[in-house]
């Protein structure tokens, strides 16, 4: 029999707390907490207070249910929009004054959905520290840039969103009140005050980037408010290949991130700086409360050159366009949605723009891929004349990323008329023309020189006149197009050559499957422009070698060398980047491996090795793909066959003095004068090795840990090395010359040879 249980209480969680601090608390928290709400219900029952059946399934329900919002509160984000700490709302006493005033940081208010009649004839916002508002006050100027001498007179307002900055360095706790105030008749038209000891959101300072490669370093840094962070004194080669600004979730950073834009808003592979204070801003509706860490991240090379924490008790002012570079709106993520597997592809314009489709329903989804640069744009869409190419009366998508705004964008448009849109003919946005932008982008990304952009539209719209239907029962001609985007990023009216617009009819079904004719990706098509490579430099007949590290050389050195991409650092060999070697079978070869030798450090971490691998990198193989390289020196094996590395020591590396200037210097020898060599303390590690009778023609000395540092070793008989001539040529030499010496010397003694 069950017994009736008494006094069982389960508790409901307390409600959390209204700063960002708390909010990150109780998502930490939360889950905890449900637990320790079921097991003191399993407590009460284990220690004899018995229910009835009925009472035990409210009970379970009970907590399934405090369970489930314990849960939605764990993962409760701070509010949206956030316009920091609430103060109050204006009391109107004249003229219509509404709206709610928030802190936004020690010197920054925000008033959402002001209203005022404009009415008054000397009106200003107007703080002061007296009990009420009163004459003994001052102004703050809105707008806060203004000509002339005094600030302007208040104007009406409707729902404005206005951002207040205190004057002369005045901060919130030095006020008692806001009010709208008309100077001239000295009446107070409408107040707030300030509440006595308010919690304000303040920046918060984070310690500088950890340094690990590339000569990442900065100062201490900041973040301004929720999405805007100031890195000072920032120190970067710039020779990655393919870093970013990097932020996600979890103990350390991964491929799991977003890139973030630059201090200009481009996502173009980051520069190189020398002591710059830049500020940067996450993208989309991310914030600092979403984020673990900001690094600076090789994508292609999944490498971290360093990065800083984010603390969870954060409590910073919210991004409302105070700050330099925060623009007053957030725009949607648009880097993060799974790139869809697509069956169609076609290559519109050559090595430069590939369109993919799939159709949804009603929906048309396409994903354009072109080379293009951050002020161009590339356009696709249906031509102005089935059976041919025609711009003119076309119906085209154009599609770009805005550097502005911070936004992939795609765009409606029609093009009347092969001229700069003048707001009603020519190359122009359906919005600009009176119709809709019926384009949906649902996602973008930028990397290695390629801009793709994923959006959809409707194949049939309301737009009689600017939009086409597509048609899916047959095929439909269509054009595409890259060109400049215009001051007001817009695609620019240009002359087409025809390289950037296809001049033949291309006609696509797009109700097709599997019409798919891309040869290869437009990531893989090689840039022809660029710097002339080095020459690639050869060491023969040398018995010694040392083995450092150092940057790559951008498109003179590595790349241009070996035709396979780098992650910024490569080997230098006896004070030479990635040299061929020529080593002969038989004979013993020292080298001296100055490549790292702390595991705990992966980006100064570079064990040396022979290998028959033109990629290297065995320590990141597994199975069948460590088993397709040979190791040949630098690695040997434990009971259970895994590979350990055998060859490293002390960490050297030849460092930019500055920034990356290969693309400006012609020879590797001017080259290696703007770099410096520093040792960290340590001893060098040593790999003695002598090449068997049955190596291979081809070797290849790599880094054991990561891909594509090292080159070729060329392997030759005994004796047919270029060395090897030299030396045989010196021995005769010098045997010639004893000879000669022994001869002169028995005929001047008068011994005959006989």
């Amino acid at each position: 029999m069950w017994r009736k249980a008494t006094n069982l209480v389960v508790e409901a969680p307390a409600a959390p707390s209204s700063t960002p601090a708390a909010w990150r608390k109780t998502r930490r928290q939360g889950q905890t907490g449900a637990t320790a709400t079921i097991s003191r219900a399993r407590m009460s029952t284990a220690q004899g207070l018995s229910i009835t059946w009925s009472q035990l399934e409210v009970v379970v329900a009970v907590a399934m249910l405090l369970n489930c919002l314990v849960c939605q509160a764990a993962r409760r984000a701070p509010p949206e929009p956030y316009y920091g700490r609430y103060i109050g709302d204006f009391t109107n006493f004249a003229h219509g004054i509404k709206g709610h005033i928030y802190a936004v940081d020690e010197s920054t208010m925000f008033v959402k959905s002001f209203a005022y009649d404009g009415t008054g004839p000397d009106a200003f916002f107007w703080v002061g520290k007296t009990p009420r508002p009163s004459p003994d006050g001052y102004i703050i100027p809105y707008p806060e840039e203004y000509t002339g001498v005094d600030p302007p007179i208040l104007q009406a307002h409707n729902k404005t969103d206005i951002i207040l900055r205190l004057p002369m360095g005045k901060r919130i706790k030095d006020i008692r009140w806001l009010s709208v105030w008309c100077r001239r008749f000295t009446v107070d038209f409408g107040e707030v005050f300030i509440p006595p000891n308010l919690d304000i959101p303040k920046p918060r300072v984070l310690p500088e980037f950890k340094r690990l490669a590339h000569g990442l370093r900065s100062s201490n840094i900041s973040v301004l408010d929720a999405k805007t962070f100031y890195i000072p004194n920032l120190h970067y080669d710039g020779a990655g290949p393919d870093a970013y600004f990097w932020v996600g979730n979890g103990s350390e950073p991964n491929i799991m991130g977003i890139k973030v834009p630059n201090e200009v808003g481009s996502l173009e592979p980051l520069r190189g700086y020398q002591g710059e204070d830049i500020e940067i801003q996450l993208p989309g509706s991310l914030t600092v409360y979403d984020i673990d860490w900001l690094a600076v991240w090789c994508v292609e090379y999944r490498h971290n050159f360093g990065h800083v924490y984010i603390p969870r008790d954060m409590d910073v002012p919210p991004a409302l366009g105070q700050t330099k570079i925060t623009p007053p709106w957030w725009y949607s993520p648009t880097t993060t949605t799974p790139r869809p597997v697509y069956s169609n592809c076609r290559e519109i314009l050559p090595n430069k723009l590939q369109v993919k489709w799939e159709l949804q329903g009603e929906y048309l989804q396409i994903e354009l891929f072109g080379r293009i640069t951050e002020d161009q744009y590339m356009a696709f869409g249906l031509s102005g004349a089935n059976g041919r190419a025609q711009m003119s009366q076309s119906d085209v998508v154009v599609a770009f990323y805005d550097t502005n705004a911070r936004v992939f964008r795609a765009e409606d448009y029609f093009i009347s008329d092969l001229s700069q849109c003048d707001g009603q003919r020519g190359a122009c946005p359906d919005e600009r023309i009176g119709a809709r932008n019926d384009v949906h982008v649902l996602s973008g990304d930028r990397k290695n020189g390629v801009t793709s952009i994923r959006y959809k539209r409707l194949l049939q719209t309301n737009e009689v006149i600017y939009d086409a239907a597509i048609p899916i029962d047959r095929e439909v001609s269509v054009i595409a197009a890259i060109g400049p985007l215009n001051a007001r990023k817009e695609a620019n009216a240009h002359s087409h050559t025809a390289s950037d617009h296809n001049q033949e009819d291309i006609r696509i079904n797009f109700s097709a499957r599997n019409d798919h004719s891309c040869k290869s990706s437009l990531y893989e098509v090689k840039d022809e422009s660029g710097p002339r490579p080095w020459p690639t430099r050869k060491i023969e007949g040398v018995r010694k070698f040392r083995a450092s590290i150092g940057p790559t050389g951008g498109k003179r050195g590595y790349t241009a060398i070996t035709g396979v991409p780098s992650w910024g650092i490569a080997w230098y060999v006896n004070d030479l980047l990635i040299p061929e070697i020529t080593v002969e079978r038989g004979l013993n070869y020292e080298f001296v491996i100055e490549g790292g030798s702390d595991p705990a450090q992966p980006a100064r971490y570079h064990p040396f090795y022979i290998t028959d691998s033109p990629e290297g990198g065995l320590g990141q193989k597994m199975g069948l793909e460590a088993r397709k390289q040979k190791a040949y020196a630098g690695v040997e094996y434990d009971e259970d066959g895994n590979a350990i590395p055998t060859a490293a020591g002390r960490y050297c590396e030849w460092e930019h003095l500055t920034v990356d200037r290969s693309a400006e210097i012609e020879s590797f020898e001017e080259y290696v004068k703007t770099l410096v060599f520093k040792c960290e303390d340590g001893e060098p590690g040593y790999l003695n090795w002598t090449v068997p009778m049955n190596a291979p023609d081809q070797l290849y000395y790599q880094c054991f840990t990561h891909n594509n540092l090292g080159w070729k070793i060329n392997v030759v008989d005994m004796g047919a090395s270029g060395g090897s001539v030299v030396s045989r040529g010196l021995l005769v030499y010098i045997i010639s010359t004893v000879l000669s010496l022994v001869a002169t010397r028995l005929l001047g003694t008068g011994h005959v040879l006989a």
